[in-house]
């Protein structure tokens, strides 16, 4: 059976190589950061089963971190490590969509036990598949496959168009912000990755145009947003 792989962005550099170690002689592959940066482009470049996250971590937090993680995929599961115990902090981080919470120190053994219980619950509910279909409109976009069908046509998208669509669609009706997308695709929000975006948002209004109720709207300084004619009801 296929190992689960695991991303683990904890800046404590001896217990991260302790749970690595562990997690690996359970049969799970694990991929340790150490910041947030790190950990985002991580995620960014590889395909994780689940992301274990600490809230203390330099140069962005494991709340900014995990936010963002959602932002790529909304169904990814996220456990929070923390050695907070304020009350607002498990709030906030079951809010922005944590599956679970453990608080320093904590017994490998119970980590290991909700890790499977996250996993059973998560891996059973959707296939890998479907999470990357999104219906906008008349449209049926397959984010694997790079393509968007409609009635008896068939668009293939390049690899950026569709990585972008793909941002659009997981916060629809949400801004995508600008700068958080170049990071993202691009890996730098650099002038000049900038105006490739621009050109890349206008080709994906170009193959979305045939359905009017679709629109991909520039929100000032801020970035955009994809809406449809139900979003803005």
């Amino acid at each position: 059976m296929e190992k689960k792989k695991i991303m683990l962005a904890e800046d404590d550099i001896n217990l991260g190589s302790l749970l690595k170690q562990y997690l690996n002689v359970k049969n799970y592959q694990v991929d340790l950061y150490t910041d947030g940066e790190k950990a985002f482009q991580g995620f960014i470049k590889n395909k994780y089963d689940l992301c274990i996250v600490d809230i203390m971590m330099p140069k962005k937090d494991g709340f900014t971190l995990a936010t963002e993680i959602k932002q790529v995929n909304k169904d990814i599961p996220v456990i929070f490590l923390t050695a907070k115990t304020l009350k607002e902090d498990v709030l906030q981080g079951f809010k922005i969509g944590a599956d679970d919470y453990m608080t320093k120190p904590f017994n490998m053994d119970e980590l290991l036990l909700r890790i499977e219980a996250v996993l059973r619950r998560t891996s059973g509910s959707s296939d890998v598949e479907e999470l990357n279909v999104f219906n906008i409109g008349i449209f049926t976009f397959d984010v694997n496959k790079q393509t968007l069908i409609y009635a008896d046509q068939k668009i293939k998208l390049t690899t950026k168009e569709s990585d972008l669509l793909r941002l659009l669609c997981n916060n629809q009706n949400k801004i995508l912000e600008r700068n958080f997308a170049l990071n993202t695709i691009w890996e730098d929000d650099n002038y000049f990755n900038a105006r490739s975006m621009d050109v890349y948002i206008t080709k994906l209004r170009k193959h979305l145009k045939v359905d009017p109720s679709i629109q991909i709207i520039n929100v000032h300084g801020k970035g955009y947003k994809l809406i449809t004619n139900a979003d803005v009801e």
